[in-house]
């Protein structure tokens, strides 16, 4: 593929990236670099092979999941501590020149890569994403997320299913 994804550093320009929402936007611009700085969240940038351009990218971040939020059906597998641990999925988003191109599978595929890599060095129960509208939570529910019961665009994958996907 002629892309490559890596950890943003100062080299990236992010300064023409354009999704089509504003506070994706913005974040990538102005907050990406110190929140990475600041051990808030880790952001991965897609670029094009031999270019420094952002046109696509992803933060990943820790994120404690209530017990009480998870579908009966999982809990009864987990112990019964107020919380478990898992990853988020904060922000996703590719720049719209470059949208319907299949690249924000190949970020999804990616950051759950990573979680997976990682899982097992960092406990993570889950991977969890905030779906920024309803074409985007259509997006993740084709990759197995799963509604939260109580909460409309907070959805979650097992870290069992994401495994799954990188070792059948």
């Amino acid at each position: 593929m002629p892309f490559f994804i890596e950890q943003l550093g100062k080299r990236h320009d992010r300064s023409f990236f354009s999704s089509g929402f504003h506070e994706l936007d913005s974040y990538l611009q102005k907050q990406a670099g110190q929140e990475a700085r600041r051990y808030i969240a880790a952001p991965y940038v897609l670029c094009e092979s031999g270019g420094s351009t952002v046109i696509g990218f992803y933060t990943l971040s820790s994120i404690s999941i209530l017990i009480e939020d998870l579908p009966k059906s999982m809990t009864k597998k987990l112990p019964r501590y107020p919380v478990v641990p898992a990853v988020l999925i904060g922000r996703l988003a590719i720049d719209f020149r470059y949208q319907r191109q299949r690249l924000g599978e190949y970020l999804l595929l990616d950051s759950l890569y990573r979680c997976h890599r990682q899982a097992h060095k960092i406990a993570a129960a889950a991977v969890v994403v905030e779906a920024i509208d309803q074409k985007a939570k259509q997006f993740y529910q084709r990759y197995g997320f799963i509604d939260f019961p109580e909460h409309s665009n907070r959805m979650f994958i097992p870290m069992k299913i994401v495994e799954k996907l990188f070792n059948p």
